[in-house]
């Protein structure tokens, strides 16, 4: 959820995530010695740059299947629309029901951003669409009805057609600590409709949480371990990020990320191992282990502090594994209160952990923190920090420099000035003599 103005929005999950300031970033393929298939897959990777400029200067016809495939992408901190047409193949293989409801809230979101007149590079972004995404998913996955229930078509439009006022609404008091606004839109939409429907509503009956106690079973040792399933749990975790439990569209969701940053795809299964850990650290059931849901909030925390909204270094890379552990425990604590009120916990673990450990202040240069402004793929924030810096240090030789002339000015004038000043008190003392 990131972009160079993702200032507007206050966010990205993920993100958030476009070009940086042209006067600091080189564009893809620009390099002249770089050969020609180096420069066919920088078209295809990163944040597809040279794609969406000339998107834009298409119809809005065009412009629309690009903003809703960046959109989906956006969830996991992603600006690549063929990384977006990726992870829709995977949610069709998970359940094309699931799929087809997220596709139209991506949709239904980005339009009513259009309609609200907000920022076009944003909307182009995906910035207005992720939030939608997962609204339009989530409304199906808990939906009693099951699949290809037609009428809910109707919530999954309202609430998707408020996601854009709700994320605008946030952005502003977001956007004066300069952080993002993730996900908050979606948990609170959703929460919304689940709270006001219910399991006993007669035309929008919702699953039944029943309170999470965290129980260990006694079957649950061990001994009673499924390594092979413990392996699964990996990319399943990172799959249930959009609700999905396939390992198949958990693995077709990493090769997106791939595609867009290989360091991306990395944390995403650091932070969803972790998570794992955690679970088992904390006597989970197995099947909360199996089923992905100890991973996918660690999975967006690690991605978010490693290397998106901080420049990658190994202390920003320890900073974003300690957060996905964090953000672990604090997935216990929530889905146990939110359950209690029949709620999920949705993405708010994630949500509070990240943005408790974009907040923190350090001394350390390593652990530099990016202004929203510039927020792109970790590959491109590392060559920002890296050509900001080289501009500071020449910045600073040219003042040091400048420095030095004024000085040797001074001093070249000084001896200019030194015979006359001897001569005049010569003359002085004559005159006194006399």
């Amino acid at each position: 959820m990131l972009p160079k103005i993702s200032r507007v929005l206050g966010r990205g999950l993920s993100g958030m995530t476009t070009s940086m300031d042209n006067n600091h970033q080189p564009s893809q393929g620009e390099a002249p010695h770089c050969s020609f298939p180096f420069r066919a897959v920088g078209l295809f990777t990163g944040d597809m740059r040279r794609c969406g400029e000339w998107v834009k200067r298409q119809s809005l016809v065009i412009q629309l299947p690009d903003c809703v495939f960046r959109g989906v992408a956006q969830v996991m901190f992603v600006n690549n629309p063929l990384s977006g047409l990726l992870i829709v193949i995977g949610l069709f293989l998970q359940n094309p029901w699931w799929a087809l409801n997220g596709l139209l809230g991506t949709l239904v979101s980005t339009v009513s951003a259009f309609m609200l007149g907000q920022n076009r590079e944003a909307i182009s972004a995906g910035l207005y669409g992720y939030n939608g995404t997962l609204v339009g998913i989530l409304i199906a996955v808990f939906s009693a009805k099951g699949s290809w229930y037609w009428w809910l078509f109707l919530p999954n439009v309202f609430m998707s057609m408020l996601c854009p006022v709700v994320s605008s609404a946030l952005s502003s008091v977001a956007s004066k600590w300069d952080l993002p606004i993730f996900t908050l839109p979606f948990n609170i939409l959703v929460c919304l409709h689940i709270a006001a429907t219910g399991a006993a509503h007669p035309y929008f009956p919702e699953v039944d949480i029943q309170p999470n106690n965290h129980l260990h079973h006694l079957n649950d040792s061990i001994q009673s371990l499924t390594i092979p399933q413990l392996f699964l749990s990996v990319p399943v975790g990172v799959g249930q990020v959009y609700g999905c439990d396939s390992p198949w569209t958990g693995g077709l969701i990493l090769l997106a990320l791939l595609l867009c940053s290989p360091t991306l795809c990395f944390h995403a299964m650091l932070g969803s191992a972790a998570g794992m850990f955690a679970g088992l650290a904390l006597a989970a059931p197995h099947r909360d282990i199996y089923t992905g849901l100890w991973g996918y909030n660690s999975a967006l925390s690690c991605i978010a502090i490693g290397g998106v909204f901080y420049v990658i270094t190994w202390q920003t890379h320890l900073l974003a594994l300690i957060c996905a552990l964090f953000c672990a425990y604090m997935t216990s604590a929530t889905s146990k209160l939110m359950s209690v009120l029949a709620l999920p916990a949705c993405t708010w673990p994630f949500c509070l952990s990240t943005l408790i450990f974009l907040l923190i202040s350090s001394e350390i240069p390593a652990i530099c923190r990016l202004p929203l402004s510039v927020v792109s793929y970790p590959e491109e924030n590392r060559r920002y920090r890296r050509q900001l810096k080289a501009s500071e240090e020449a910045q600073h030789s040219q003042a040091n420099f400048s420095f030095f002339l004024k000085k040797r000015e001074d001093f070249d004038l000084c001896e200019t000035r030194l015979p006359r000043c001897q001569l005049m008190k010569e003359l002085c003392l004559g005159q006194c003599l006399q």
